[in-house]
């Protein structure tokens, strides 16, 4: 993938009727719920930053981090050098 191409990108997905219905939040908020789970998945996995995945999410850095708990993911499972990279990207 080009990394050195930074613009906006929008995906299509087709989610089924129930699945949807499973988020119990009204249609138009689908969206934003579907995007800060996948931010909060990748951030866990490490593939994210904590940044990038607020970003992904729509929301400001210190809203996304202080609702990591609310999707179980762990707040201080920072390596040392993570920590410090995390620190430079804020």
């Amino acid at each position: 993938m080009n990394t050195e191409v930074v613009r906006k990108r929008r995906i299509t997905l087709e989610i089924p009727g129930e699945a949807l219905l499973g988020l119990r939040v009204p249609l138009e908020e689908a969206g934003g719920v579907m995007r800060m789970a996948a931010a909060m998945k990748l951030y866990e996995l490490g593939q994210f930053s904590s940044g990038a995945a607020a970003r992904l999410a729509g929301v400001p850095s210190v809203v996304f981090l202080s609702r990591l708990g609310e999707y179980g993911v762990d707040t201080f499972r920072l390596t040392e050098e993570q920590l410090a990279r995390e620190a430079r990207l804020v």
